[in-house]
């Protein structure tokens, strides 16, 4: 099933409580709370309390939106540190970024460091029932479709997945060939629109969203029941700019189940 959010990262001036307020009003599904500033690894309290207001409010934490750097030396936080965190805040998954270079500088040496260490975090996550998702970003080593999906082979853990969003400065095309060739790997998608640099209200690209959530839906995957297409990078980070955005995109989703489910009564 298809389910709209928001990550928490996308208003880091809010509070945890004016966020899930936000979330209520927008008519949102869930919450990938960030650790940058809202749920700090090791901050095990505060991130049962989020819990209890998830709880609370109805609401379900998509994922633990770490920062961890898989195959990196050094890291602000131990990955143990941000499982036991997320275990505290009821997140049934941990995004990571696929290390901090871009995959035409990386070695092979550095390729294979990340692969080991994404294997072991695989490992920690699969013990107490947890998944990871891979952030495909810009200089890490999920940049190209080619080179996540050479990390997802090499990785070939059942628990690994990949977030999806649209890479900056690239046509539409180019979008769906990245779908199309990772679909298998896919859960969660981070939803905004950008012209080049330039953060512009989501119903401005509804036409090409549309097309996005229709390729998405199309491929289902036993391991993902549900797949959240969460709102971030809001025109000027204004909440009633987020508001137009949650409504656009509830109806974008809206109008997919619609069409699926007319194809098949036809």
């Amino acid at each position: 099933m298809n389910k709209s959010g928001l990550v928490s990262a996308t208003f880091r001036n809010l509070t945890v409580e004016e966020i899930i307020a936000l979330a209520i009003e927008g008519n949102l599904s869930g919450i990938e709370w960030g650790s940058d500033i809202h749920v700090i690894p090791g901050e095990f309290e505060r991130a049962r309390e989020v819990f209890e207001l998830m709880r609370k409010a109805g609401l379900e934490s998509v994922a633990y939106g770490s920062y961890y750097r898989v195959g990196e030396i050094q890291q602000v936080h131990s990955f143990g540190k941000i499982l036991e965190t997320a275990i505290q805040l009821g997140a049934p998954a941990i995004r990571v970024w696929a290390g901090q270079k871009s995959s035409d500088e990386a070695t092979v040496a550095y390729r294979s460091d990340v692969i080991k260490d994404a294997k072991r975090i695989s490992l920690m996550a699969k013990k107490v029932g947890l998944k990871i998702y891979i952030e495909y970003h810009g200089r890490t080593l999920t940049d190209t479709p080619e080179s996540a999906q050479e990390l997802m082979e090499a990785v070939a853990q059942e628990n690994i997945f990949l977030y999806w969003q649209a890479a900056i400065g690239l046509e539409a095309s180019e979008h769906l060939n990245s779908i199309s060739r990772l679909i298998k790997w896919l859960a969660h998608v981070h939803v905004f629109h950008w012209e080049d640099t330039e953060r512009l209200p989501l119903l401005q690209g509804a036409s090409v969203w549309e097309t996005y959530i229709a390729v998405f839906s199309g491929f289902s995957n036993s391991e993902i029941a549900d797949r959240y297409f969460m709102l971030e990078f809001v025109k000027d980070d204004d909440k009633k700019q987020f508001l137009q955005d949650a409504h656009a995109l509830n109806r974008l989703l809206a109008e997919n189940t619609k069409n699926s489910s007319e194809r098949l009564g036809s």
